[in-house]
């Protein structure tokens, strides 16, 4: 038996921020795998054009690539319709019966959860691993609600100490539109695939916060 953890988004781009949530993961759950998962089609993004899923995915290989424990999966990017993570996860306990599945998400999703499709499934899935700032980790509001989910859904969480990185994927994509340079943000082989791409040249930025659901 396996613990993977499972890191989806729509990684557009994947940036340092991304890798470091996921190696504190690895490190801090003594995972034997951290899954980095591009979405397909997520349902959450309506106000602008997602790059397709075969750059992203490009992208994501190119990132992981050589970290050990870190594996790019391309689970949900040969399905259609929306990828719901409720659906993602009974899919994969269902072709890895013999393995544990840890989702990672933000503190914010945490306080979502339940306007998510099939929140109880999701809990009764896989374990969450919440990213908390250091402010965040003593934080009333947010034990409460892990008490309150835990109740109401037997969920099992636990809190990622992780010293969250002041980047986005909103803020790569304006820079690379406008010419500045993201070397600081994103792996240079993942810069390099930007340039030679021509990706995000034409993207004006939107608004949105990266989140999955």
């Amino acid at each position: 038996m396996a613990n993977i953890g499972i890191l989806g988004g729509t990684f557009d781009p994947i940036h340092k921020g991304h890798l470091a949530l996921g190696r504190q993961a690895y490190e801090q759950f003594h995972l034997d795998a951290v899954w980095f998962m591009p979405s397909n089609h997520p349902p959450h993004k309506k106000d602008h054009a997602v790059t397709d899923g075969s750059l992203r995915l490009d992208m994501v290989r190119l990132a992981v690539r050589g970290i050990p424990g870190f594996i790019c999966s391309d689970f949900e990017l040969h399905r259609e319709g929306n990828t719901y993570t409720a659906n993602t996860l009974a899919l994969l306990t269902e072709k890895f019966p013999q393995d544990r599945f840890y989702f990672i998400i933000g503190a914010d999703s945490l306080y979502e959860i339940e306007s998510w499709y099939h929140p109880e499934r999701v809990m009764a899935l896989a374990s969450l691993l919440v990213a908390v700032r250091p402010y965040e980790q003593d934080h009333p509001s947010l034990d409460q609600q892990i008490f309150r989910l835990t109740q109401k859904y037997g969920a099992k969480i636990h809190k990622i100490h992780f010293h969250e990185m002041a980047v986005s994927s909103e803020e790569i994509r304006k820079a690379a539109a406008s010419g500045a340079s993201i070397d600081g943000w994103v792996p240079p082989a993942v810069a390099d695939y930007i340039r030679n791409r021509g990706l995000y040249l034409r993207d004006e930025g939107c608004p949105g916060r990266e989140e999955r659901e």
